[in-house]
């Protein structure tokens, strides 16, 4: 019972609000140096750091480069004119600019924080113009940023895709299906609500052909991008941390044809990415160590034997499973869950003839679903905080977004095709 301290010590400090690398830490300290001090502590560091500079590890910092330099140069006002285009004259119409901003947006920077504040400054003001209560801005706004980790290049597509041995570019390929299913319910729901309340719509009539053509051609290069990463994956031009860098050099010359991108910009585009590298990297780093603890005392062997003792078939594993996921994700931030859970449960899913590309994208969306729940949604309480709303007035609209997001799991769960399909007819099956 003792070796099971770490999990109670970890788990109990993030009902505290102790940050999420700090509990992972405290669990692995606790185990390696009162409870099984036979491996020096030295050593545990050293394999921790050695784990966390892999050059798989690498493509991560170079992601979140190249996004925090497309927010810099000026992609995101344009694929706002061009969504207001094609969406703006329906009643209703900022909620799903809203979503298919996100939806895009997702292909350019990859991060839902960075797209959740980007929005709360840039469409949330603009929605409660038109009328849109605010608490309806802030839960849109934080569901439909939940996409843009799902669409390529999102940084867990590259997590998942090395600590489960599959190719980064087919767990890239994958993303786009579930990422548009995720935003069509999105827009269903936005359908729903705005027919109920008779939102106005962003802009008086429809946009011309011309308006339109011009509206693309303005960002035409900037949706290119994510065409031109998968190829290059899939031909072999580029690994996917290569990629990163690529993909820096890409939003460098973007933002200069846009004439958008400024020297004053390189300090707040270097602290933006120190930090949003700083944060994932810790997150990396203390749950390779609390993985390690995890493995010394064969936890996720003994887990592996409960769940197929208990589960009679693959649907049995994957709603166990997911149910863990969806529970866990209340509490506990994506990326540090995704880290902890996939060795856990890979093994399993392997074992029960399950695809890993299909596992891997429910487990992924799942996992943000988290993000919008009480008692410790992230994303819900960065909204929250920046649009101030409260709680309960944010989950009056959120659980909608919620429901949306399970049940495009299930869909993945009953038609293992729909995840895979895409991945099969670019890389061959």
């Amino acid at each position: 019972m003792i070796s099971y301290l770490p999990v109670f010590l970890a788990f109990g400090l993030m009902f505290f609000a102790v940050p999420v690398p700090v509990c992972l830490l405290a669990g692995t300290l606790l185990y390696f140096g009162v409870i099984n001090p036979s491996l020096p502590i030295t050593s545990v560091f050293q394999n921790i750091v050695t784990q966390s500079m892999s050059t798989s590890m690498m493509a991560a910092p170079f992601f979140i480069l190249a996004g925090s330099i497309m927010n810099y140069a000026g992609i995101t006002g344009k694929l706002l004119d061009m969504c207001d285009c094609l969406l703006g004259h329906k009643e209703g119409g900022l909620a799903y600019i809203n979503v298919l901003l996100s939806t895009l947006n997702g292909g350019m920077c990859g991060s839902a924080n960075a797209d959740a504040a980007l929005q709360c400054k840039l469409l949330v003001p603009e929605m409660e113009k038109k009328g849109y209560p605010r608490p309806f801005c802030t839960a849109v706004t934080a569901a439909s940023s939940l996409i843009t980790p799902i669409i390529p290049p999102g940084v867990p597509l590259i997590l998942y895709g090395i600590m489960t041995g599959v190719s980064v570019g087919k767990m890239w390929v994958a993303g786009y299906v579930p990422g548009i299913m995720l935003c069509i319910g999105m827009m269903i729901v936005c359908y729903i609500y705005a027919h109920k309340y008779h939102w106005k719509s962003a802009r008086e009539t429809r946009a011309t052909a011309k308006e339109l053509v011009q509206a693309i051609m303005k960002c035409f290069w900037a949706l290119l991008i994510p065409i031109f990463m998968i190829v290059g994956l899939r031909s072999g031009l580029f690994t996917a941390t290569e990629g990163g860098t690529v993909l820096i050099i890409l939003a460098v010359l973007i933002g200069i044809i846009y004439r958008s991108l400024k020297f004053e910009h390189f300090k707040p585009i270097m602290i933006d990415a120190f930090r949003a590298t700083a944060n994932v990297m810790l997150i990396i780093v203390s749950a390779c160590g609390f993985s390690m603890y995890l493995s010394w005392e064969r936890i996720p062997h003994m887990m592996a034997e409960w769940m197929m003792a208990v589960s009679s078939s693959k649907y049995m594993f994957i709603l166990l499973s997911q149910l863990i996921v969806f529970i866990l994700g209340m509490f506990l931030d994506g990326t540090a869950l995704l880290l902890i859970l996939t060795p856990l449960f890979y093994p399993i899913a392997q074992s029960y003839g399950i695809d890993l590309i299909q596992f891997g994208m429910i487990m992924l969306v799942n996992l943000y679903c988290g993000c919008l729940t009480p008692p410790f949604g992230t994303l819900m309480y960065v909204t929250c905080n920046l649009t101030d709303v409260s709680i309960p007035q944010f989950c009056k609209y959120g659980w909608a977004f919620v429901v949306v997001m399970l049940t495009v799991c299930l869909i993945m769960a009953i038609f293992p095709g729909i995840p895979t399909f895409l991945p099969n007819l670019v890389y061959g099956a």
